[in-house]
């Protein structure tokens, strides 16, 4: 006698309740892709910045103005790597530290200083100061030039009615030797001293002049110095470039050098690393501020693309940054110390 196999029979409320399961278990899945898919797409522009960051390579406008920003993206990968890591994506909050951790060492060594040679020469006292097409309060910079006994002024972004300012803020009668480009809006610069200057031909041809000339400090002590703007890579990127690297080195053929104004770059741009290569130091650097912001345009935190460049036979004895009511630039100031003779 056989005896009949009855087959389990799956009814319509069965199915519904497997694929009322089935659906929760789908939906997580890709509720978890979409989050590490996420996740990855924030980290992926932070490794490609720290990629060029590493390799030297500044790219086209938009890289140039991020890699202002490289301090920031390592609090952002920061924050990014503790997200991945609390929403258990162990090897994506793994890159993102790695990330972190690179920046790190990039730029975290500027917030200390270098200790610095003993030299028992004159003391140069440099403020530089972009004007902003000349809105910068004109008694600000003239009490900075005061306050810190300042001996040699560089101005960018020095209109004509910027030096008419001045002049009424008393500079002339303070630092009574001058070259001056005035132009409209961006284009003026100049350089004020207290010290006899000779005008030089130190860079070459640009848009924003940066001129150059040789002071006399007295008891046959000289120096050259050069207020320097290269043009904005925003706006023209290959003059940028050009007129960054036709400005001069520093080395023992010629007088000690000072370059100083506003570079339009930070250390985090293998332009303006290139140029410390040349025989200078960066003041701040050295002293251990260079991750202090100069510059901010209000949609952005502030970035340091201000400096003093010293010649590396100096030392550095001070620097500051100095709130400049009316422009977008901080002045920047640093006392150089030069050798002995």
């Amino acid at each position: 006698m056989e005896t009949a196999v009855t087959s389990p029979s799956i009814g319509i409320l069965d199915v519904m309740v497997i694929e009322e399961r089935a659906v929760p278990r789908t939906r997580v899945g890709t509720r978890r892709m979409l989050v590490s898919g996420l996740l990855i797409g924030a980290i992926v522009p932070f490794a490609v910045l720290t990629a060029m960051r590493l390799v030297g390579y500044d790219g086209n406008t938009y890289t140039i103005a991020a890699l202002a920003l490289t301090p920031y993206a390592g609090i952002a990968t920061l924050v990014l790597a503790a997200l991945a890591l609390g929403l258990r994506r162990w090897w994506i909050g793994a890159v993102a530290l790695v990330l972190t951790f690179t920046i790190g060492a990039l730029v975290l060594p500027r917030a200390f200083a270098n200790e610095q040679k003993a030299l028992g020469g004159k003391h140069v006292r440099v403020l530089a100061s972009n004007m902003l097409g000349g809105q910068a309060d004109p008694a600000v910079i003239v009490g900075y030039v005061k306050e810190h006994q300042v001996d040699v002024l560089s101005l960018t972004e020095m209109t004509p009615e910027a030096i008419t300012g001045l002049d009424r803020a008393g500079l002339f009668q303070l630092l009574p030797f001058h070259v001056l480009h005035p132009a409209e809006w961006a284009s003026g610069s100049g350089l004020v001293s207290k010290y006899p200057l000779t005008p030089l031909k130190l860079s070459g041809d640009s848009n924003y002049k940066q001129p150059s000339a040789s002071l006399d400090l007295g008891d046959g002590v000289r120096i050259e110095v050069v207020a320097v703007h290269p043009a904005a890579p925003m706006w023209d990127r290959h003059a940028w470039v050009d007129e960054a690297k036709d400005l001069p080195y520093a080395d023992a053929e010629h007088d000690i050098r000072i370059l100083a104004g506003d570079f339009n770059a930070s250390l985090d741009h293998s332009l303006f690393r290139e140029l410390l290569t040349r025989g200078y130091v960066d003041a701040a650097d050295q002293l251990g501020r260079a991750l202090q912001g100069t510059w901010t345009n209000g949609a952005v935190p502030p970035v340091p693309i201000d400096h003093v460049l010293a010649d590396k036979r100096a030392a550095i004895a001070d620097f500051k940054v100095l709130e400049t009511p009316g422009s977008d630039h901080d002045a920047v100031y640093a006392e150089v110390v030069l050798p002995g003779k």
